[in-house]
């Protein structure tokens, strides 16, 4: 039995958030997804080079609906011939270079996509666990309440037996500690979500164990400039942007070159019925597609991708001007998160502390009440809450600005 159930308890695995992100970069379904597809468009850019098929054919030549006439007769030579022939045309060289580059370039988009949802990915599970680490500074805040509370209430329920102490407090308090008890259940449940959907993002089974490093510290913004040059050394979607403009620029190219004239060559070799002589045709074709009928939809298309090449370079101007006021209007806010968290670290908390202490002395001295006391906690309780909101919006902040600034 002992051996069973060893057998069957999985040791939870501690993971700091970087074996995290490692994991999601390596094991998550949409890595695969995007390598796969830039993988189809590498193989399917092998054939950029390739020739038209040559053309081959078989058939009578020039010859008569009376078979009579096919036979040599009275000293005459019969007529008709049957010939063979192949027809090949032969691609413009620059066209194949143009339209080799083209192709390579495709996949180039998907890999900078692929770094933008990754980024994604990333920046979700690093906020679900910073939230984790709010979550069991609650859970141990928690914990010290539950010990106060119940100090409170068993020291009342021994003063009001005695005939020493009001009753009126000591419901507050029995009510306070089912209220910290279901904030409990609640933090506890969300932590388990919290478990479930990290394990999802690392391609994991959602219900194993999984404990995290909760030690982490703050990031620090005050060196960086937001500017054009950092997004775009940064930025994957910008990144992207840019791989879009060349690939249009290629494509471009590609038109050009298919305006230039093509060359071909078509030879028949004929075999004479009645004793006729061997005979061929040679031929140069050149094909001609810069003429104005045939040409329309290329010079058509040439155009419009001179306008896409704009209009992408004019959206990515007005991200780059859109995330930069946005980093600039978060730093500040995440800084003055930084101080208040500093202030209530250093000041308010521990004063409120001292508070409670002190009221708790008078009380088992017998000079405060108990109502006083659970006041003290009370505001100390409400403090505290305020100072973990404070930390969740200060790491919500930071999670936001790595994500715009696409920091893994």
């Amino acid at each position: 039995m002992i051996l069973l159930y060893a057998g069957t308890v999985v040791q939870a695995q501690v993971m700091s958030l970087q074996r995290i992100i490692d994991s999601i970069s390596v094991h998550h379904p949409v890595v695969k997804m995007y390598d796969n597809e830039i993988r189809s468009m590498d193989e399917n850019a092998k054939g950029a080079r390739s020739w038209m098929a040559p053309q081959v054919g078989v058939g009578n030549f020039m010859t008569p609906y009376n078979v009579d006439l096919w036979r040599k007769k009275d000293g005459m030579t019969g007529m008709g011939s049957v010939a063979f022939s192949v027809e090949q045309m032969i691609p413009n060289k620059k066209k194949l270079d143009a339209n080799e580059a083209y192709m390579k370039a495709m996949s180039s988009t998907q890999k900078e996509k692929k770094n933008a949802q990754l980024n994604e990915l990333v920046q979700d599970a690093k906020q679900l666990y910073y939230d984790w680490i709010i979550l069991e500074k609650k859970l141990s805040v928690i914990k010290e309440n539950q010990s106060l509370l119940n100090f409170m209430i068993k020291n009342a329920e021994i003063r009001y037996q005695n005939g020493l102490s009001k009753i009126s407090a000591y419901y507050k308090a029995k009510a306070s500690l089912g209220n910290i008890k279901n904030m409990q259940l609640m933090y506890e449940n969300d932590i388990k979500e919290k478990r479930i959907r990290l394990n999802a993002l690392m391609n994991r089974n959602a219900m194993l164990p999984l404990e995290i490093d909760t030690s982490f510290q703050f990031n620090d913004y005050a060196d960086l400039v937001f500017d054009k040059d950092l997004f775009y050394k940064n930025r994957s979607d910008l990144k992207a942007l840019d791989k879009e403009i060349n690939i249009a620029n290629l494509q471009q190219e590609n038109e050009k070159q298919s305006l230039k004239p093509e060359f071909g060559f078509r030879y028949e070799n004929m075999v004479g019925f009645g004793g006729q002589p061997l005979q061929y045709t040679a031929m140069i074709m050149i094909k001609l597609p810069f003429v104005s009928w045939a040409s329309k939809m290329n010079k058509a298309n040439i155009e419009s991708l001179k306008w896409k090449a704009s209009s992408l370079e004019s959206q990515k101007e007005m991200m780059v001007n859109e995330y930069s006021g946005m980093a600039y209007g978060m730093r500040n806010e995440f800084d003055l998160n930084k101080k208040q968290i500093e202030l209530y670290e250093q000041e308010i908390i521990p004063a409120l502390k001292n508070n409670y202490k002190s009221m708790q002395l008078g009380y088992e001295q017998n000079t405060e009440e108990l109502f006083m006391l659970f006041d003290a906690w009370e505001q100390l309780n409400m403090t505290q809450i305020e100072y973990f909101d404070l930390y969740t919006k200060a790491l919500t902040m930071q999670v936001t600005l790595d994500r715009l600034i696409e920091k893994k």
